[in-house]
């Protein structure tokens, strides 16, 4: 694992490198006329936008399984130039795409997650409940939108570079597993990221913004805690059984017991992945899988520390024993504040997709559809917003944290999605493969290549923001902790056997684009639908 002495060196040297940007002759030129070039080549690139978007809907794989994805966009970028490295940090779905312009120059990660969620396929363009495949995964997050945004992005700047002899790096990565919260930390942990100066981060929204310092979600480690016993006939002879499911049912009371008495910033819930087979047969094993969330790397440490004492306590006490596994990790997050202030004026340069009827209408017919409240997808740019001082107070994860304390990162999230639908549920997948979603795309990756731009042209600009990484986000002591051991490796093979049995049921709904000009054509579904 990477130790924090070697994270602030590598800050330090990365200030130190700045120097070598000045030569950089294409410094001169005004940056604005080459930004008004890069958003007329993403809008070139409309068109594969919306044709990743609605091909990675129709594939939706859940984590460690993406390698549809992982096929379909590393073809897109090694024909675009781009060199392809699989099976980053011992994780066959996961990859990199480099690509690099003369010597030198900055070196700028560009990463989405690409990930789906299981149980959640959904037919899009549709306010009504409908799975396309019962029971298979779906992208009830919309993790099918975000690396069409980096594609179009780094296509753009990658063009501009060439023409304008810009210096530099760009290479794309995908968040794998992101819902599992299982694999940046092993990135970090691999030096996937060693030698660059700057990483954007995208994820959908229904807004158009980004923020930097400490985040409002939370910290997270998942583990599963796996009960051995001995098996005995349940009614016959009892007493000659140790009942594993005992000892996971035990833990799980224990647990509840004492979260009245945890602070208020943490979150934790559970489900149990084995409850026995049969009742006359007293459970041989037994387990229970949990999140642990809270708002510092020192409160993720302790309640991971409360779990493992507790399961210790309830095998103890049942006559079993315990095992834990760590499923994945992800640190608490803060965004970059130069980085932010940069992405953001760039988005308020670009300003909120021109939103036609016809999406005005299908987002009415999600929410009415779904008694969500009504609200028109949003026109204007909101101020943004920092949590500089607040109360934490529990909420989400996402692992881009620990990528967040690698190097200066922010999150860019981009307007792709229907105001006020849930999260990790259908009526999120709704809009996600509908021209709302194309649209959303394009405006994030407008402003993805805008920020690139700044961060390859403007050598003060990294400098402020590995000032600001030393002076402000290292301060008070803080450092990169994480709760991973050398031991503890990716959880490669979980989603293997449901993706084995829906795979074969879900290909035949993988979208054409040759043959359709979009996924809704292609399902023979009218937008905005006149009823459901």
């Amino acid at each position: 694992m990477k130790t924090t002495k070697t994270i602030k060196t590598a800050v330090l040297s990365s200030v130190a490198a700045l120097s070598l940007l000045a030569s950089n002759p294409a410094a001169a030129e005004a940056p604005e006329a080459l930004k008004t070039e890069a958003m007329a080549t993403v809008d070139t690139h409309a068109e594969l936008v919306q044709e990743m978007v609605d091909s990675m809907f129709s594939f939706a794989e859940p984590g460690f399984q993406e390698f549809k994805t992982q096929e379909y966009v590393t073809g897109i970028l090694e024909e675009a130039g781009f060199t392809i490295e699989l099976g980053s940090a011992g994780i066959p779905s996961a990859w990199t795409a480099t690509w690099t312009h003369g010597t030198g120059g900055p070196k700028v990660a560009l990463g989405s997650d690409v990930d789906a969620l299981l149980g959640l396929s959904q037919q899009p363009g549709t306010g009504e409940i409908a799975p396309l495949v019962e029971g298979a995964p779906g992208h009830g997050e919309g993790h099918n939108s975000g690396m069409a945004v980096m594609v179009a992005a780094a296509l753009a700047v990658k063009d501009i570079m060439q023409e304008h002899d810009i210096d530099g790096t760009l290479m794309i990565w995908p968040g794998i597993a992101e819902e599992l919260l299982a694999t940046k930390a092993y990135y970090v942990r691999a030096g996937m990221f060693d030698g660059f100066d700057a990483c954007l981060f995208t994820h959908v929204s229904t807004d158009f913004s980004t923020t930097y310092g400490e985040g409002r979600g939370n910290g997270m480690v998942s583990v599963e805690y796996n009960f051995s016993g001995k098996t005995a006939h349940g009614a016959g002879a009892p007493w000659l059984g140790r009942s594993a499911l005992d000892g996971v049912e035990l833990m799980n009371v224990a647990w509840n017991m004492r979260r009245e008495h945890l602070p208020i910033s943490q979150r934790s819930h559970y489900v149990i992945t084995d409850g026995g087979g049969q009742p006359n047969i007293v459970p041989g094993t037994a387990s229970v899988w949990y999140y642990f969330r809270d708002h510092t790397f020192d409160g993720v440490s302790e309640l991971f520390d409360i779990g493992n004492t507790i399961a210790q306590a309830a095998a103890d006490a049942t006559g079993t024993t315990v095992e834990r596994r760590t499923l994945g990790y992800a640190a608490p997050q803060w965004g970059n504040r130069p980085l932010a202030e940069a992405a953001f004026a760039n988005i308020e340069q670009i300003g909120m997709p021109s939103w036609s009827s016809a999406d005005q209408a299908f987002a009415r017919l999600v929410q009415e559809t779904n008694d969500r409240e009504i609200e028109p997808l949003g026109a204007e740019i909101l101020p943004m917003e920092v949590d500089e001082d607040f109360t934490p107070t529990g909420g989400g994860s996402d692992d881009i944290g620990d990528i967040m304390w690698a190097l200066p990162t922010i999150t860019i999230r981009f307007p792709s999605n229907v105001p006020n639908v849930i999260g990790h549920h259908v009526t999120a997948a709704m809009p996600m493969a509908t021209p709302i979603a194309h649209k959303g795309a394009v405006a994030g990756a407008k402003a993805v290549a805008l920020t690139t731009l700044d961060i390859l042209m403007d050598p003060e600009l990294l400098a402020d923001a590995n000032r600001y990484r030393e002076e402000v986000q290292f301060a008070d002591g803080r450092e990169y902790a994480p709760v991973l051991t050398e031991a503890d490796m990716p959880a490669i093979d979980l989603n293997g056997e449901i993706m084995q049995r829906m795979r074969p049921q879900m290909e035949p709904y993988y979208y054409d684009p040759s043959r359709y000009s979009s996924y809704l054509e292609q399902l023979g579904v009218a937008y905005p639908p006149t009823s459901n």
